[in-house]
């Protein structure tokens, strides 16, 4: 996005946060219908759950109406929204009794977190064999099947395009361990791709 256009987004969401701290009610739900798609898809792609992404919806928005007057505008608006959403969505996964994730490999011990194994060459593009829809189906639900702790920081750094920083921060987490679990993820997805393709008898390379 060019520096003038994203200038202009922060401007906007300021102003109509202004008014909406003065008491516009319509002011707030611009902001809502400017920001609730990318929050219901955050909170899908953390959740995996459509039902509980809706609740997170739902629940971002009366939470930042609700503390509104807290927001001082030290960080952007979707930030601040961000921040609510990831926290909503991460008590959701808390709170059910147990999590349908599956955990991709054993693999060796980095100090931190565990490295999955040695990792596939993929050779050809997957594109030639498979449409646009058809390989980002496969690639979401490789991503859901993330465990949690993965699944959220690839989906705040990779889909969402977070900095480093604002995922550390928004996960409470140093920047080191962000670092080490994106990679996690990335890897993860790749080795599980790698045998999803290498299963149908295709040869693919990394697209990631």
């Amino acid at each position: 996005m060019p520096p003038t256009t994203l200038h202009t987004e922060v401007n906007g969401d300021a102003a109509l946060v202004a008014r909406a701290q003065s008491g516009d009610p319509n002011a707030f739900e611009e902001l809502i219908g400017r920001y609730e798609r990318k929050v219901f898809r955050l909170a899908r792609n953390i959740t995996n759950n459509e039902h509980d992404a809706e609740d997170v919806l739902q629940e971002t928005f009366l939470k930042a109406y609700s503390h509104l007057d807290g927001f001082q505008g030290n960080s952007k608006f979707y930030t601040w929204l961000v921040r609510i959403a990831v926290n909503e969505a991460l008590m959701k996964l808390r709170k059910r009794k147990s999590d349908k994730t599956v955990s991709m490999d054993e693999g060796i011990d980095t100090g931190e977190e565990t490295m999955v194994r040695e990792i596939a060459v993929w050779d050809d593009d997957p594109e030639q064999r498979y449409s646009q829809e058809e390989l980002k189906a496969i690639l979401q639900d490789a991503v859901q099947n993330l465990r949690p702790a993965f699944r959220t920081v690839f989906v705040l750094r990779d889909i969402e395009e977070l900095s480093t920083e604002e995922t550390a921060r928004l996960l409470d987490l140093s920047i080191p361990a962000v670092k080490s679990r994106l990679l996690r993820a990335r890897l993860q997805l790749r080795e599980r791709l790698t045998r999803l393709f290498k299963r149908k008898g295709d040869d693919v390379f990394a697209y990631m």
